[in-house]
């Protein structure tokens, strides 16, 4: 019976070995680039290649995170960064990029490659997508319930990592610009500045911790997650202490193998959680009180920290128990030593450990002339196995009487025989990769640079009165966003369509979930009705969807799928018409990709004014402060400082958008001959039909070279000048 991998974090090489020793099955660490923990202490290229040998001596597993999204010109360093790794035998790689993915998949053939959870794949169609291109696992969205989860595994076959235990986002994770916007920290970057874990105040009510979510503890539901077949528990804390990722592991190791052992005995409902074990586990940094995320709730105010985000105080008498248990030595296996030495003939010695054994020959042995070499020295010489990752538990020694041979020799016999074993286990583990071998790194397909003079002006609009300022200003391309589509009102776009030959483009949802099937499928057969020309996509797991069905008509990937690179432009232009560029990169690294989409004859695009949505969350704020009607709309968030953030409540979808502050306006972008788009988009979000049309009206003068300042004083550029780190 196959069982469930327990797989540690680690943040240094201390933490790896304690959680092995703890009963790990697999490390997950991030070396010092291409992780999204990049305030860890992370490990050096030495510390990696060392730690793959240990866990594969012990016959476990490390997996690596380069689960960042990746910028053009750092690919070459990419390669050079995995190059080591992947000689070394690295088990997998947890990746974020769609690019990241071609570019590991095409230049390291035989590697895993794991869909990291910053994918937020939703549905069975996401990862049925993923794993065409060459995923072997995906880590779904953290907000799925485990209903969901059942679904991807019986209809994808595919293995399913799953979080068990640690901190929790309030956004689905890689859709968070929160802390990028305000701070120019990204997440997407790991380096997130956690603004969810600051206080702010719903609709002018009280100050409290709205975007605070409790951590995750499910050693309870273990016996429920095993049995709905998840193939690895991933406990989240990489930027936490050795005595935290050995601790948690040790308790979940404890439980899982107690609920294995209660079902080969017949006896499944036995197993229960001891309440102390419990206490320790909220004594290893839990923030607050601890929740089951989101296996069987969908959101709700009992998740959330509203009164304090802070982490609780530690048991110093635990964390001393655990750093002497699993840290102050690493795990290392027992071997026995059978050895002989007869003079005249070469020295043997054979070593084995778990079923390995390898024999070594060394040196002649010599008659002595003086002093013989006694068998408690040869004893004492063998059994030296410090430093190592053995432990020698027996040694047999047949030798004669009189003989001699060098302490070095002997010495050198012992390191011999023990590395020699650590390779023989090292096969029979499963990880003979000594004939993988990188392909060369190829220079990025940017083929082209045929930037057109003029850019097209279209509009995102999401009320009725948006889109009648929009039709009246003669925009080509309209977006259609949170409306009402009922007969009416598409009776109304058909005419619209007739009387100025508007392109009219169906928005669908920033989260597909089971529960909006059937609003997807509605959205599905609108879409195939005369009056829509195309689709804004704004997932993988839609793209699929779309794909499934044959969709004939034009597909638009939003920003939110991000297409920072020329490897992801590649990648998605096989999906996708046009490809609107993400909010993150500046004005020289789009021009990068532009040429790439060119090159492929695809559409690079760009959002030029509109509220970026900073979170998009299955948490609702509604519901948090109790007042949830079910009715969609804008709520407010406001900060410390008086910001306000409008907040939309998709109750259709059932996630909430937070908007910054104050509108993206990228006017200036007229003036610049660094990046010009092909399609230039207004989004429109709590705009009235007065400002809406001005807007537009602004914009087109700019574009037709009547360069004036905006008549809106309050707005951001973004990251198009400073981009992130």
């Amino acid at each position: 019976m196959k069982k469930v991998e327990l797989l540690a974090p680690a943040g240094n090489y201390e933490a790896l070995t304690g959680a092995l020793m703890a009963g790990a099955d697999a490390v997950y660490l991030g070396g010092n680039a291409f992780g999204a923990r990049a305030y860890a202490d992370n490990f050096s290229k030495e510390e990696i290649c060392e730690g793959i040998r240990y866990a594969h001596i012990l016959g476990k597993k490390i997996y690596l995170t380069v689960n960042t999204l990746v910028k053009e010109r750092e690919f070459p360093s990419l390669y050079d960064f995995l190059l080591p790794f992947y000689e070394n035998g690295l088990d997998g790689v947890i990746i974020q990029d769609v690019g990241v993915f071609t570019f590991i998949r095409e230049h390291f053939p035989g590697l895993e490659l794991h869909a990291s959870t910053q994918m937020t794949i939703t549905g069975a169609y996401g990862a049925s997508l993923l794993k065409k291109e060459g995923a072997c696992r995906i880590v779904p969205a953290r907000e799925l319930s485990l209903k969901e989860i059942i679904e991807i595994k019986n209809k994808v076959d595919i293995e399913i990592e799953t979080f068990v235990h640690g901190a929790m986002c309030y956004c689905y994770s890689g859709q968070c610009l929160f802390s990028s916007i305000l701070g120019g920290r990204s997440g997407n970057r790991g380096r997130c500045a956690q603004p969810c874990r600051l206080p702010y105040r719903v609709d002018g009510g009280p100050e409290e911790y709205p975007l605070s979510m409790k951590d995750m503890c499910t050693i309870e539901l273990l016996p429920e997650l095993i049995e709905a077949g998840i193939d690895s528990f991933k406990i989240e804390g990489r930027m936490k202490k050795p005595e935290y990722a050995a601790g948690v592991t040790a308790f979940y190791r404890k439980y899982i193998d107690r609920y294995y052992k209660c079902k080969e005995e017949g006896k499944k409902d036995t197993y229960h959680v001891e309440a102390h074990d419990l206490e320790q586990l909220n004594a290893l940094y839990i923030r607050s009180e601890r929740s089951e995320g989101y296996y069987h709730q969908h959101n709700g105010r009992n998740m959330i920290t509203l009164s304090s985000p802070s982490y609780s105080g530690n048991d110093d008498v635990l964390i001393d128990r655990i750093r002497s248990r699993f840290l102050s030595q690493k795990k290392t296996l027992p071997v026995t030593l059978n050895a002989s030495f007869h003079a005249g003939s070469n020295a043997r010695l054979t070593i084995t450990a778990n079923g390995a054994s390898v024999d070594i020959e060394g040196g002649m042995v010599q008659k002595a002339l003086k002093q013989p070499l006694s068998k408690e020295k040869i004893k004492e010489q063998l059994s030296k196995s410090g430093g190592t990752n053995f432990a020698v538990s027996s040694v047999e020694i047949s030798a004669d009487d009189d003989i001699f041979m060098p302490v070095s020799s002997l010495n050198e016999l012992r390191r011999e025989g023990l590395h020699s074993l650590e390779e023989e286990l090292i096969r029979n583990n499963g990880f003979a990769y000594s004939e993988r071998k990188a392909l060369p790194c190829r220079k990025s397909p940017c083929v082209c640079d045929n930037n057109k003079n003029e850019s097209e002006i279209h509009a995102l609009v999401s009320t009725s009165l948006q889109l009648q300022a929009a039709v009246e200003e003669e925009i080509s391309r309209i977006y259609i966003d949170k409306m009402e589509l009922d007969e009416e009102f598409l009776q109304k776009l058909a005419s619209y369509k007739e009387r100025s030959r508007i392109q009219f483009y169906l928005v669908f949802p920033y989260i597909v979930r089971k529960r909006n099937e059937q609003h997807l499928n509605r959205l599905y057969q609108i879409l195939n009705t005369p009056v829509f020309d195309g689709a804004l996509v704004r997932n993988l797991e839609t793209i699929a969807f779309l794909e499934s069905k044959g969709i004939h008509k034009a597909v638009i990937a939003d920003s939110s799928i991000y297409v920072w690179n020329s490897y992801a432009c590649r990648f998605m232009t096989e999906k996708a018409a046009e490809l609107y560029a993400p909010s993150e990169l500046n004005s020289y690294e789009l021009k990068d990709v532009q040429k790439t989409a060119e090159g492929n004859r695809s559409i690079y695009s760009i959002v030029i004014y509109g509220r970026i949505p900073m979170m998009i969350s299955a948490g609702c704020l509604k519901k948090t402060e109790g007042e949830c009607r079910m009715i969609s709309g804008f709520s407010e968030l406001s900060d410390r400082y008086q910001k306000q953030f409008p907040v939309y409540n998709d109750c259709t979808s059932c996630y909430n958008i937070i908007y910054n502050s104050v509108p993206l306006s990228l006017h200036k972008i007229f003036d610049q001959d660094v990046f010009r788009p092909v399609n230039c988009r207004l989004d429109f979000t709590t705009e009235n039909q007065e400002e809406t049309r001005k807007i537009i009206s602004y914009f087109r003068e700019l574009s037709a070279g009547r360069n004036t300042d905006p008549f809106y004083k309050d707005f951001t550029t973004g990251h198009y000048k400073r981009g992130v780190e």
